[in-house]
C-alpha cells in the first residue's frame, strides 16, 4: 500500500493523569488549554492569512509556516488521504474508521445503481466533455438532468453547472449590476461572497439569521431598485436553518429578489426532500433556487433553477458557466440516478432523520448544547482552537473521522468539531461516535453536566 505523505505524526505529549483524572471539569479545561499553549505555538497553527512580508509576490508563500508547524505537532487536521470509502466507513492510513465528516447524507456516493449509471456513461461518452456547455460540451444527459430537476422542484427551468461554487459565483456575478445591492447573511457560503465580490454591485452583510437587521438594511437602502437577498437554507458549519418565511415577507415588502442556496437542504428537508423551501411550504415564493450534487446526491456539480427567462439569461451571461468545461458525463448520469432514488426511496431520508435525532439526544444527555432541528450537521462548539484541534486528533486516533472548523472558517474563539451524519450509519456506529466524544469530553473537561 502506498505510503501517505501526510500521515500524522505522534502527538509529542500526553495530558498528565493528575490533571486528567482529579480536577473538576472547569479547572481541568483551563489547565489543559494552558498546557497545550505552552507546548504549541497556536498563534500560527491555523489557516489565517500570511503576514505581510517585504519581497516579491511569492515571498508570503515561503514565509507561511503554519501548516508545517501543525504537522510537526501532530494536530494538522486537513487533506487526510482516503484510500477506500464504503458507506459510513473509510480507510485512512490502512485503518478502517467511522466517518462523520462526509456530506454523503443519503449514502448515494457508493450506491451500486448510481455507480453503474456512471460506468455506463463512461462507456458511451468517455471520461469528459472537452469543452464548455456553451459550445461543444452539452450532452443530452445535461438537458435530461435539467428537465428532471425542474420537474422535481416544480420550476420552469434549470441550468446545470460544473460545481456548486460556480453556480453561486456565476449567477450572482451576472445578476448583480452596478446600481444593484445584495443583502447577504454573514454566515453564507464562501461561493456567495466570491460572487458578490466579483459583481459590480454592492453587498451589505446582515447579522446571522437576524431578520430585524436585514429589515433595517432593506429600509436604509429602500431607494435601490435592484435588491437581492441571498441566504443559505441550511448553514454548513452551524447547521442552522434560515428563516425563509420571514425572508419571503421581507422580499415582498421591499421589492427584493430572493436567492436561496439549498446545498445542505436538498434531499434532507421537506416532505419531498426538496429542501427548506419545501419544508416551510414557500417553494413558489423563492425566485432563484441554487443546489448542489455534492451532498445528498453524492457526486459533484451545481445548478440554478428559476423562471425560464432567468435561467436563459444566466446561461448566456454567467462567465463561470460559459468559460469552464462541462460537468463530466459519468457525474451527470450518476446524479440522474441518485435523484431518482431520492424521489423513490423516502426511507433513506427517514433513516437519516432517525440517526440525527438519536445522536443529538445523545449529546444533550452529555450536557452538550447542539442545534435542536432535523439537520444532520452537528457542531460541537469547543471555542478554544488549541483544544479543538487536540480533540479532533484524539477522536481520529480512536477511529472517528470528524470535521474541524477554526478561524477564519468560523469566528475567532468559536472553533468546533463538526459531525455530519448519513442514512448509512448504524446504531453501533453512532454509539461508538457518542462514546468517543463522551470519553474525551470528560478527559479534557469540555462537557460539563
Amino acid at each position: 500500500m502506498r505510503t501517505n505523505l501526510l500521515m500524522l505524526k505522534p502527538i509529542p505529549f500526553k495530558i498528565p493523569a493528575k490533571i486528567r483524572d482529579e480536577l473538576p471539569s472547569d479547572q481541568k479545561r483551563e489547565k489543559i488549554i494552558s498546557l497545550l499553549k505552552r507546548k504549541f505555538n497556536f498563534e500560527q497553527a491555523h489557516l489565517t492569512s500570511a503576514p505581510e512580508v517585504e519581497g516579491d509576490i511569492l515571498s508570503k508563500c515561503f514565509s507561511y509556516s503554519a501548516p508545517e508547524q501543525a504537522r510537526d505537532l501532530g494536530i494538522y487536521p486537513y487533506f487526510r488521504e482516503i484510500q477506500q470509502a464504503t458507506g459510513s466507513h473509510v480507510v485512512v492510513d490502512g485503518r478502517q474508521i467511522i466517518t462523520v465528516a462526509s456530506n454523503n447524507y443519503l449514502g448515494l456516493a457508493q450506491n451500486p445503481s448510481v455507480v453503474a449509471a456512471g460506468k455506463a456513461a463512461l462507456d458511451r461518452y468517455g471520461i469528459g466533455c472537452t469543452g464548455s456547455r456553451f459550445l461543444n460540451g452539452t450532452l443530452d444527459l445535461h438537458r435530461e438532468l435539467e428537465k428532471m430537476l425542474s420537474n422535481f422542484l416544480r420550476r420552469e427551468d434549470a441550468v446545470v453547472m460544473s460545481t456548486g461554487f460556480q453556480a453561486n459565483q456565476g449567477t450572482i456575478a451576472c445578476l448583480l449590476g452596478r446600481k444593484d445591492m445584495a443583502f447577504s447573511d454573514r454566515e453564507n457560503h464562501a461561493s456567495i461572497y466570491e460572487g458578490c465580490a466579483v459583481a459590480p454591485g454592492k453587498t451589505m452583510r446582515y447579522r446571522h439569521n437576524d431578520m430585524e437587521h436585514l429589515e433595517y438594511l432593506l429600509q436604509k437602502y429602500s431607494s435601490v431598485k435592484g435588491k437581492l437577498i441571498i441566504t443559505d437554507s441550511v448553514f454548513s458549519m452551524s447547521g442552522d436553518i434560515a428563516n425563509l418565511p420571514a425572508m419571503v415577507k421581507l422580499a415582498k415588502d421591499y421589492g427584493a429578489t430572493l436567492l436561496v442556496d439549498e446545498a445542505h437542504g436538498l434531499g434532507i428537508m421537506g416532505d419531498r426532500g426538496a429542501g427548506v423551501a419545501n419544508y416551510y411550504n414557500v417553494e413558489d415564493e423563492i425566485d432563484i433556487y441554487m443546489g448542489t450534487f455534492s451532498k445528498s446526491l453524492g457526486s459533484i456539480g451545481g445548478f440554478i433553477s428559476a423562471k425560464a427567462g432567468v435561467v436563459d439569461y444566466i446561461r448566456h451571461k454567467a462567465a463561470a458557466f460559459i468559460f469552464t468545461a462541462a460537468l463530466p458525463p459519468a457525474s451527470v448520469a450518476g446524479v440522474l440516478t441518485a435523484l431518482d432514488i431520492l424521489i423513490q426511496e423516502p426511507e433513506r431520508r427517514n433513516r437519516l432523520q432517525e440517526n440525527t435525532e438519536y445522536v443529538k439526544r445523545g449529546f444533550f444527555d452529555m450536557g452538550v448544547q447542539v442545534n435542536n432541528n432535523k439537520v444532520p450537521i452537528i457542531p460541537v462548539r469547543i471555542g478554544d482552537e488549541a483544544l479543538t484541534l487536540y480533540l479532533n486528533r484524539l477522536l481520529f486516533d480512536d477511529g472517528i473521522f470528524t470535521g474541524v472548523a477554526v478561524s477564519p472558517v468560523v469566528p475567532t474563539h468559536n472553533a468546533m468539531v463538526r459531525a455530519s451524519l448519513t442514512s448509512e450509519h448504524t446504531r453501533e456506529d453512532l454509539d461508538t461516535v457518542l462514546g468517543a466524544f463522551r470519553k474525551y469530553g470528560d478527559q479534557l473537561g469540555i462537557f460539563q453536566q
